[in-house]
C-alpha cells in the first residue's frame, strides 16, 4: 500500500541509507585511499539501485546523495583547488538499449537530427590543466567536481603535458586563463614494469625479514608493499605522490579532450576542439569519429570493443557527445552530469 501512494516502506528507506553509505565508502576507498574495494560493475549496480529508489520515492532524494554528487574529495596531503567551472561526471549506458534511449532523448530535445562525436573512454584519472598566456600554471584532480587537489608539480613530470602551448593555437594572446581537461593514465607497459619493480622490492624485504628472524642481522621486520590492482589505480596513486620524483619514474601519459569554457577558444564543436588541442601540443586520442546516425554510433562502439585488447592502455567504454557546443548549452546539465554526453560502458 505504501508504494502505491509513493511512500517508501521502512525497509526501502533503510536500503537507501545503506546504499548511500556503501557508495560513499567505495568512493573514499577509490579516490582518497587509492585502494578500490568494489569492481566497476558492482559500484554501478549499487548506484543504479539507489537512483531507481530515489526516482520511485522522491521524498528520499537529497542534494548530497551520491546520485547528485561527483565522487571524490580533496586529500589533506595536497592543497585544495577550486575549479573555475565544475567538473561533472558522466551518466552511464550499461547496454545498447540505454544508449539508444539517450540518443532518442537528445534528438527529441534538440528537435532535429544531431551530429555526435564518439571517443574512447580512457580508464584513468581526471585532470584539469590551467594555462595563462600559454604557460602551464596549475594542475588539479577532479576531486568532488568543485574542489580538487593541486598536483601541479607532479603533472610537470608527465612527459606529454606541455609546459608551454604551441603559439599557433593562439592561447598566448588570451588575457584570461584557460582550463583544459582530460585523463591521466598509465600505459600497460609502465604498469607491468611498476608491479615487477614492486615484486623485486618485496623479494628483498622477504629476504631481509628472514635474516632478522634467524638472528643473522638485527632490525625490525618490514611490511610488504602492495601490488597495484590495475592501470587506473596505478595512475591515480602515481599522480598523487608527495614526492614528484616518484611520479616522474612511473611513465604516466595523458589524453586531453575538453575545455572548461570552450567559448574562449576559436571552436564551435567537440571535433573542432580536439583539433585545436592537438595543434596546441596536447596528446589527443586518435580514435575519434563524428557520426550522424544511431547505427554509426553503434558501429563505433563495436569498433572500440574490437580495439580494446590491442591498445597499449586500458579503456572501459565509449563516450558519446553531442558535437555542437551551442546544442550542448541548450541541453544543459543535471545535478551530476551533462545531458549532452553519455558513457557507454563495456561489459566487465
Amino acid at each position: 500500500m505504501a508504494e502505491q501512494y509513493g511512500f517508501p516502506t521502512e525497509e526501502e528507506a533503510a536500503r537507501v541509507e545503506e546504499l548511500r553509505a556503501l557508495i560513499n565508502q567505495a568512493r573514499h576507498d577509490y579516490y582518497v585511499n587509492d585502494a578500490p574495494t568494489l569492481s566497476d560493475a558492482a559500484y554501478d549496480s549499487l548506484e543504479r539501485e539507489l537512483r531507481d529508489l530515489e526516482e520511485r520515492f522522491p521524498l528520499l532524494a537529497t542534494d548530497d546523495s551520491p546520485t547528485r554528487t561527483v565522487g571524490g574529495s580533496a586529500s589533506s596531503s595536497f592543497a585544495s583547488v577550486e575549479h573555475a567551472v565544475r567538473m561533472y561526471s558522466l551518466d552511464n549506458a550499461m547496454n545498447l538499449d540505454e544508449l539508444s534511449a539517450w540518443l532518442q532523448r537528445t534528438r527529441e530535445a534538440a528537435g532535429r537530427p544531431l551530429r555526435y562525436c564518439c571517443e574512447l573512454k580512457i580508464d584513468g584519472s581526471s585532470i584539469a590543466l590551467t594555462y595563462h598566456h600559454g604557460i602551464l600554471t596549475r594542475a588539479a584532480t577532479r576531486g568532488d567536481g568543485t574542489t580538487g587537489e593541486d598536483v601541479t608539480e607532479n603533472i610537470r613530470q608527465v612527459a606529454d603535458v606541455p609546459a608551454e602551448l604551441e603559439p599557433v593555437c593562439g592561447a598566448w594572446a588570451l588575457d584570461d586563463p584557460i582550463e583544459l581537461r582530460g585523463e591521466v593514465f598509465m600505459p600497460r607497459s609502465s604498469f607491468q614494469q611498476l608491479n615487477a619493480q614492486i615484486a623485486r622490492e618485496n623479494d628483498a624485504i622477504k629476504e631481509r625479514n628472514a635474516q632478522i628472524e634467524l638472528g643473522e642481522i638485527t632490525g625490525r621486520r618490514a611490511a610488504l608493499k602492495k601490488l597495484f590492482a590495475n592501470c587506473r589505480n596505478a595512475a591515480a596513486g602515481s599522480l598523487r605522490q608527495k614526492d614528484a620524483s616518484i611520479t616522474a619514474e612511473r611513465g604516466l601519459s595523458t589524453f586531453i579532450y575538453a575545455a572548461a569554457d570552450a567559448a574562449q577558444l576559436p571552436v564551435s564543436s567537440q571535433h573542432e576542439l580536439l583539433d585545436w588541442l592537438q595543434d596546441a601540443g596536447f596528446s589527443v586520442n586518435p580514435n575519434i569519429r563524428t557520426v550522424d546516425t544511431e547505427e554509426e554510433v553503434r558501429a563505433f562502439c563495436r569498433h572500440a570493443l574490437e580495439l580494446r585488447d590491442s591498445l597499449g592502455y586500458d579503456i572501459d567504454g565509449v563516450v558519446v557527445k553531442v558535437d555542437e557546443f551551442a546544442l550542448q548549452a541548450e541541453l544543459g546539465f543535471t545535478a551530476k552530469a551533462p545531458r549532452w554526453a553519455i558513457a557507454f560502458k563495456f561489459p566487465p
